[in-house]
């Protein structure tokens, strides 16, 4: 739950470096790594030991910290709506038929290059194969010496650097202000199961089939109620198949 909040931080970190003259594009080099040791400190002293390894109190804890952030944002940069303004903010792409948004072309291009090394990261690592034991069983992997609350850190760190990448592709098309990742949370949370929980392939089908959802709900509904066939595509998926596309049963 503290995603959203998360990408809100991350979205002003990439909005204040490009004040300071820094392209977004090349701030994620930066605020990448920046915010995979936040997110690793936070798993590891914040996170863990105040949920007390239970899992429903993951849910309360990742609630909490998304309204202490949000909060803080609130306070220290009101409730104003930034954006900015980059040289190649209207350029577009020429497809022949189509002509593409410039920023949401490199937007889906750095997105399937992350999704891509995310996948090798997790099926030809260590560290990979370790989250994906802990995954599959937590106890098992703690028998045969895996340091599971460092996995757990490791993933959540892993979660935060892919926010401040999505930040930094969001931004020059999109508008900054403290609550504003509040919109992807759920949208994110269909994904994942309508992809499959676990499975980055199916993360990266689903989300391209939840764009495409929204959109033609958007053209036939109204723009503002664009997300409501995502939300109906969510219940369906959980009434037919709650395992997702790629998803396995435990």
């Amino acid at each position: 739950f503290a995603h959203g909040a998360i990408l809100s931080a991350a979205l002003f970190a990439a909005y204040f470096a490009w004040t300071a003259g820094i392209d977004p594009y090349v701030a994620l080099i930066v605020l990448a790594p920046v915010f995979f040791a936040l997110g690793y400190a936070a798993q590891r002293f914040v996170i863990s030991p105040a949920s007390h390894g239970e899992d429903q109190n993951v849910l309360l804890v990742t609630l909490g910290l998304a309204i202490v952030i949000e909060n803080a944002l609130l306070t220290a940069f009101h409730s104003d709506t930034r954006s900015i303004d980059v040289p190649y903010g209207f350029a577009s792409v020429d497809l022949g038929l189509v002509f593409l948004p410039l920023p949401r072309v490199l937007a889906f291009t750095v997105a399937c290059l992350v999704s891509a090394g995310l996948w090798f990261f997790l099926h030809h690592t260590d560290t990979g194969k370790a989250i994906r034991a802990v995954s599959k069983e937590r106890y098992g992997a703690t028998l045969v010496g895996i340091d599971v609350p460092h996995v757990y850190a490791v993933t959540f760190g892993i979660g935060t650097a892919c926010l401040a990448v999505a930040a930094c592709l969001l931004l020059p098309s999109y508008y900054v202000n403290p609550r504003v990742g509040e919109a992807y949370v759920l949208v994110a949370f269909t994904v994942v199961v309508f992809g499959g929980m676990g499975s980055v392939p199916g993360a990266l089908i689903g989300g391209l089939l939840v764009g495409v959802i929204e959109s033609i709900t958007g053209l036939f509904f109204g723009e503002s109620l664009g997300q409501l066939g995502i939300f109906v595509l969510f219940i369906v998926i959980l009434l037919l198949r709650p395992t997702g596309l790629f998803g396995a049963r435990a």
